[in-house]
């Protein structure tokens, strides 16, 4: 298995520090808004990521935390005059919720950087004593960024770059103006922890370092986890100052590989909350089933920056589309026994730094292929169970093609409508089973004007849009 590792900027091929076995971490949500399209597109990627990981043969650990303490949260808090506790449960479980929908799988730890402040102390600890960290007159603590000879190393950044690091708070008690806080005090009367180093509250950089030490690290290893990933804009300056933070502070680099998924764009601009251009997930999903977006998201490669727009979006449903309609045709058909010479190209070339295009196109191929054979030879017992194997296959490692086919086509009718379809076809069986064809076909009559398609099979009677 290869992946690109944005630190060496070359494609590398995975070798765990345990033979077998592989950690990953990735920065979550910082939970005081919703989720956008650009959280979906960095969790599906890792979800992705674990999924061919595991068909690798791997015991994967996978560990994604929820920033539950920030300034904007308390911001958040003031402006809604609601606890802090209050906004960050509603907006976890929401993002839960839209992720869920989205088909990604809860990772095997989600710390809370709440609960991990003395896995933070004992960080911070170490780097002042190790001289990589200093406390002020004022309180704060800053990691000293002139004490490491290999900060930068990461994002191959240069100390006086023009562009301004995104939260490092200028101050006339720092060292260096590239220094960042470790520990922010906090007198104001907003939220604020006891600490060794007096009352605040953690700055943002020192979370992921200390919940990766908590809970993935190994003793004694040369890296503390295998992967470390996120979004494109986190290398600089979030990952650059973990990486510099368990460095100093600890007996290993943070770790082996680093991994980061592009930016999203709406109609070709960068998505920024300062633009307006959020496209929030949940608006999202009042238009499109979850599944229809975990196409497209995944559609292109996860390293490029994704333009999001609603042409490409229809597009992208009419190739999900076909998986379904051939899962239609093989409804009931068992899989095969045997792993088909499909599921080894598709895991190859998903191995191969995940290389989503060849996967979509040998998927294509498939079905057009299956679908052309099906229609010329008729009866093909071996190919149907071969076939259903491969879409069984195509679920478990992609995740698309999960729901019954029926349903899927049934996406947009609301649900009274849909229980209200149901009773009329529970009437007609009704009917069919007591001889008396001129209700039932009356009843056929009554469910076409819903503007629906009804098909009797040997497994039932099942109904989709038209």
């Amino acid at each position: 298995m290869y992946i690109y590792d944005s630190a060496q900027k070359t494609k590398r091929e995975f070798i765990p520090q345990i033979q077998g076995k592989a950690t990953l971490y990735v920065c979550g949500p910082t939970v005081y808004d919703d989720a956008h399209l650009g959280h979906a597109k960095s969790a599906l990627v890792f979800d992705l990521l674990v999924r061919v990981l595991k068909a690798n043969g791997y015991d994967v650990t996978y560990a994604r935390n929820i920033t539950d303490i920030d300034d904007k949260i308390i911001k958040k808090a003031i402006e809604k005059q609601q606890d802090i506790k209050e906004i960050t449960d509603f907006y976890t479980e929401a993002f839960h919720k839209e992720m869920a929908l989205l088909g990604v799988q809860r990772p095997d730890i989600e710390p809370k950087a709440t609960q991990s402040l003395n896995a933070m102390f004992e960080l911070i600890d170490n780097l002042i004593k190790k001289g990589h960290a200093y406390k002020t007159k004022s309180g704060d603590v800053y990691f000293d960024t002139s004490s490491d000879a290999k900060y930068l190393s990461l994002s191959k950044r240069v100390q006086d770059d023009d562009e301004k690091q995104n939260r490092v708070k200028n101050s006339d008690e720092k060292k260096n103006q590239s220094d960042f806080a470790l520990w922010k005090h906090t007198d104001d009367g907003t939220v604020s922890f006891e600490s060794p180093f007096g009352k605040g509250r953690p700055g943002w950089h020192i979370e992921c370092s200390a919940m990766i030490e908590k809970h993935l690290a190994q003793k004694d290893t040369k890296y503390a986890i295998d992967i470390h990933g996120g979004g494109a804009d986190l290398l600089f300056p979030h990952h650059e100052n973990e990486a510099a933070q368990t460095r100093c502070g600890t007996n290993h680099a943070i770790a082996n590989y680093w991994m980061h998924n592009g930016f999203v764009n709406i109609d070709g601009q960068k998505m920024s909350k300062s633009l307006g251009n959020s496209f929030f997930l949940k608006d999202a999903l009042r238009e499109y089933d979850g599944e229809v977006l975990r196409y497209y998201l995944l559609g292109a490669h996860y390293r490029s920056n994704f333009n999001f727009n609603t042409q490409d979006l229809e597009i992208s449903k009419k190739r999900l589309d076909k998986i379904y309609r051939l899962k239609k045709r093989l409804f009931g058909v068992a899989p095969s026994d045997t792993k088909t010479d499909f599921e080894e190209k598709l895991l190859e070339s998903l191995s191969d730094d995940m290389n989503i295009s060849l996967a979509l196109s040998l998927i294509d191929e498939m079905i057009s292929n299956t679908n052309e054979i099906l229609d010329t030879k008729g009866k093909h017992k071996i190919l149907k169970k071969e076939s259903a194997s491969n879409l069984l296959y195509i679920e478990k490692i992609l995740g698309f093609g999960v729901k019954n086919p029926y349903e899927y086509f049934q996406y947009g009718i609301d649900e009274d409508t849909k229980q209200k379809i149901e009773n009329l076809i529970r009437q007609r069986d009704e009917a069919k089973r007591n001889k008396d064809f001129e209700l039932s076909d009356k009843i056929r009559d009554e469910i076409l004007t819903y503007k629906v398609n009804i098909m009797d099979t040997p497994h039932g009677t099942f109904w989709e849009k038209t």
